[in-house]
């Protein structure tokens, strides 16, 4: 799984097609979106029209909260797949743990069943809690290769990073640059930026990888698109991420994962 991908959330359907196709020629090869994003179908056709080999694409979808349950995560699984125009997933997550529904290890043994059919490379989850993770990992045979969660320098989940290091689950970060609410503004990071010469999204995107993380930057301006790619020629220094560490403020953009129920 490449450490920088490129995401789709919030891009509509008919723009789709164009973002990922220049995300594609920028040299992305890791591609993320989701049911719930509605926009399978235009990411489908900028694949099926890129030169870029099937085999060295990474697409990522994920199961939305409608669909949880054992049969019903099949169905939408293929639904899924038939928008994108594939004949396999490299990686398939349960969108929402949901923990007041109670559905989540359900689902994910449809998980497993579509991971031994090989119709999905690997499989994991998105905005689970280590409550939610440790019930799933007792009650299932496979532990989930990625946990893809709200992680910025506003919040930095430390405690959920270490227990994904424990287990060998890799950290994934959606918002990773905070949705323009203020992160790319704030005065360390421009300091940083300017010491290097680079954007202040090009620092926190280096931040990420340097932790560890895989990154899913979003975008539809190409010159960004491009700008978030070139993230692999210069580093921080050890001052450099420690003053980032300072700004963790635990302060969610999204819901909370232990009580969001959404439909």
């Amino acid at each position: 799984m490449p450490q920088l991908g490129f995401g789709v959330w919030q891009v509509p359907d008919d723009e789709a097609e164009q973002a990922v196709a220049t995300a594609l020629e920028a040299g992305y090869r890791s591609i993320d979106t989701a049911a719930f994003y509605g926009n399978e179908e235009g990411t489908g056709r900028a694949l099926a029209a890129s030169d870029v080999t099937r085999e060295d694409l990474f697409v990522t979808t994920k199961l939305w909260n409608t669909d949880h349950g054992y049969d019903a995560t099949l169905r939408a699984f293929d639904a899924s797949l038939e928008k994108l125009g594939l004949e396999y997933l490299d990686l398939y997550l349960i969108h929402w743990p949901l923990p007041a529904r109670g559905t989540y290890v359900d689902t994910y043994k449809a998980f497993e069943e579509l991971l031994t059919d090989g119709r999905t490379r690997t499989i994991g989850v998105s905005n689970f809690l280590p409550e939610h993770l440790e019930k799933l990992i007792a009650e299932s045979s496979v532990i989930p290769a990625v946990n893809q969660i709200e992680l910025h320098p506003h919040l930095q989940q430390h405690a959920l990073q270490e227990f994904h290091a424990e287990r060998s689950i890799t950290t994934e970060a959606w918002s990773p640059l905070g949705q323009g609410k203020g992160l790319l503004e704030v005065p360390q990071i421009i300091t940083i930026a300017r010491k290097h010469n680079r954007t202040p999204a090009q620092v926190v995107l280096r931040w990420h990888l340097q932790l560890g993380n895989v990154v899913i930057p979003k975008s539809v301006t190409p010159s960004r698109i491009k700008e978030n790619i070139e993230v692999f020629d210069f580093s921080l220094d050890t001052e450099d991420m420690a003053l980032i560490s300072t700004l963790n403020e635990d302060r969610r953009i999204g819901p909370d994962p232990a009580v969001f129920d959404g439909g």
